[in-house]
């Protein structure tokens, strides 16, 4: 079935658009399976799990860390991981940083931004953003490298509202596209789950997270 649901998605995602395999609370047989069948970019919401399928899963694959990060876990997957979605505050992008110096490494980060009308979410406002860019200390930062945002749209079947913060984000995107800095390169919008990716991929997201759709629904203990 992982097989079928992977290829049945990955068919009918355009070319400029970058499938990551939320694999959460999914048993290691689960994620080879995916592997077996082409996968090679996981995304997983805990370091601690993510660590320990890292450890046992193939090494080219990209592990994507798209849940809430703690500082305090930042050096556990410092040493290998490919992508970090949820960089939500610069005190968290400069213990990335610290960690990458330990590590001898570049690691890549999203910019996290609110556009969700729901207080759960996690995220920068579009200000916020845009004076943390314009931060001397950001430019400062040389083991990190932001290469695009992030964003979660409410939870909610109003299509409209949800296209609506959707475009919210990309037009960020896009202004930021200009800004010029050694560690600052708009190039990934990630932006779309199992829910909502259609919509996503209509208002330009690159970068879909797909979990249910692939593994069928979570296991929660």
């Amino acid at each position: 079935m992982i097989k079928e649901n992977l290829h049945n998605i990955q068919t009918s995602l355009p070319e400029n658009v970058t499938l990551v395999a939320v694999s959460k609370t999914k048993p290691v047989s689960d994620l080879q399976e995916a592997y077996d069948a082409g996968q090679r970019i996981f995304g997983e919401n805990k370091i601690q799990e993510m660590t320990e399928k890292w450890e046992q899963l193939p090494k080219d694959i990209q592990w994507h860390m798209i849940g809430h990060v703690q500082r305090n876990k930042v050096k556990y997957m410092a040493p290998y991981v490919s992508l970090i979605h949820g960089v939500d505050t610069f005190k968290l992008l400069k213990e990335v940083d610290k960690q990458a110096v330990k590590n001898e490494r570049i690691i890549e980060c999203l910019l996290q931004v609110h556009i969700a009308e729901e207080d759960t979410k996690f995220g920068f406002d579009a200000a916020e953003l845009q004076e943390t860019i314009a931060l001397e200390d950001f430019s400062a930062l040389k083991n990190v490298k932001v290469v695009g945002l992030m964003g979660m749209a409410t939870f909610t079947e109003d299509t409209t509202q949800v296209a609506r913060e959707f475009q919210s984000l990309k037009s960020l995107f896009d202004s930021l596209k200009t800004a010029t800095s050694d560690n600052l390169e708009m190039k990934i919008l990630s932006m779309g789950m199992s829910g909502d990716y259609k919509i996503a991929i209509e208002n330009g997201s690159t970068m879909v997270r797909i979990g249910s759709s692939i593994f069928g629904a979570r296991n929660y203990q």
